[in-house]
């Protein structure tokens, strides 16, 4: 009977905390989200209509961009909040594409008309779903609060749903009916939120054009992956030739040379032998430098996790790794994780700034997430020369999706997922 009473009540107080997470993220849903997202709508809509006289031309892909970056957050929340995924399908533009392609490639992607359909889905239904995760139990407790006395301050009485409360009787049907708000926000309120992010999930996602862009965007990663591969090898062909493969040429010629020394001039056989030592360790050294820019010994044998630790260890900034991963993923799986935070962390220390970083590892929900965060200006986005949109096509071969949050002034906050099992 205790262990039935504990389990019971441990069971109704996490139930009592994911209606107040519910609440609270419902809340900042609301009243967070709604100006950002009437901020979006009203300047799409004057951006686009500049577009004839073109000042448009020159507005638009900033705007639009803002739009995918507030979409993109959502998104991220739908995933961690809600449990929802919601893909990520514009079409690339060129880096280079001058504002005139750039506005005119964008406003071609029927990505770009999602968005723009979900921004007022957003402000009317959104915005109630977000309401009521946070009032509904809100207003259960203001029940109790009535009962308590509250409604001796209002000289006409309180109205608490269909119950006048004028009295000590009314104020007890008040509390009865807070109590059974409260026992349905146990349930509605956690449902409401999910419900919030179906709905952003259903106006964002694409349906049949989704289909189709899933099949443009994997025919991308296929080919991305088979002409990364060709250059890796031609890159190690490369450092095998002129590095490891030149000395080893040379410390044979002096080995051959130390043979015909030998016995006519020791003592420069004895200097050219040190030069042979010298050259076969700086080949080793070469050899070990190349098989870690493979793979590196500790991602196989330590996994993802101690390869970070060990990268970051490596790094002229201090680095604080966490990490949270009951098994191992797959070997390409980690190895694409390894490369992917490998290159975020060359960026934080080549152009952030930063003086701290901290990488944040875990599974949940079938996929591996890494978050990377430091304390640099800020500034990073993805297709602006810093190597992101690498790391954006590297995960992309696995079905991952890459998010980035960078405001002027910083923080940086760079979020991996892959989606994948642990063993």
């Amino acid at each position: 009977m205790d262990i039935e009473t504990k389990s019971g009540t441990a069971t109704l107080g996490t139930r009592a905390r994911d209606v107040a997470v519910a609440a609270v993220r419902g809340l900042a849903l609301a009243f967070v989200s709604l100006p950002v997202a009437v901020l979006c709508f009203c300047l799409t809509l004057v951006s686009v209509a500049l577009v004839p006289i073109g000042v448009g031309i020159v507005t638009t892909p900033w705007v639009l961009t803002g739009v995918r970056a507030f979409a993109d957050r959502r998104r991220l929340l739908a995933a961690r909040w809600g449990g929802v995924r919601i893909p990520r399908t514009y079409r690339p533009l060129p880096a280079d594409a001058n504002p005139w392609t750039r506005t005119f490639g964008m406003l071609g992607d029927p990505a770009t008309w999602r968005d723009f359909r979900w921004l007022p889905v957003d402000m009317t239904a959104g915005f109630v779903t977000a309401v009521l995760t946070f009032a509904l139990p809100l207003y259960a407790v203001e029940g109790f609060a009535i009962a308590l006395g509250l409604w001796r301050a209002l000289p006409d009485g309180y109205w608490y749903g269909f119950v006048h409360v004028t009295g000590r009787l009314s104020a007890l049907f008040a509390a009865v009916l807070g109590a059974v708000l409260l026992v349905c926000s146990l349930g509605l309120t956690p449902l409401l939120l999910r419900a919030h992010f179906a709905l952003t999930g259903a106006v964002l996602g694409g349906g049949q054009e989704e289909l189709a862009e899933r099949v443009r965007v994997l025919t991308e990663t296929r080919r991305d992956a088979v002409d990364t591969s060709a250059a890796e090898l031609r890159r190690i062909e490369r450092d095998l030739h002129d590095g490891a493969q030149a000395r080893l040429v040379a410390m044979g010629m002096d080995l051959g040379t130390i043979e015909a020394l030998l016995e006519k001039n020791p003592a420069k056989a004895k200097e050219l032998l040190a030069q042979a030592r010298q050259s076969s360790a700086d080949a080793l050294t070469e050899l070990r430098d190349l098989v870690r820019g493979i793979h590196p010994p500790v991602l196989a044998e330590r996994g993802l996790g101690d390869a970070v630790r060990a990268l970051a260890l490596r790094l002229p900034l201090a680095v604080e790794v966490n990490v949270d991963l009951p098994g191992r993923a797959d070997a390409p799986v980690e190895s694409a994780g390894y490369f992917a935070v490998s290159e975020v962390l060359t960026n934080a220390v080549k152009h952030s700034g930063a003086d701290r970083v901290w990488v944040d590892m875990d599974h949940e929900d079938g996929r591996l997430r890494v978050t990377v965060t430091d304390d640099g200006k800020g500034g990073a986005a993805i297709g602006a020369g810093s190597g992101l949109t690498g790391v954006e096509r590297r995960l992309g071969t696995f079905d991952g999706v890459l998010a980035v949050s960078s405001p002027a002034g910083g923080p940086t906050m760079v979020t991996m997922e892959i989606p994948c099992a642990l063993s």
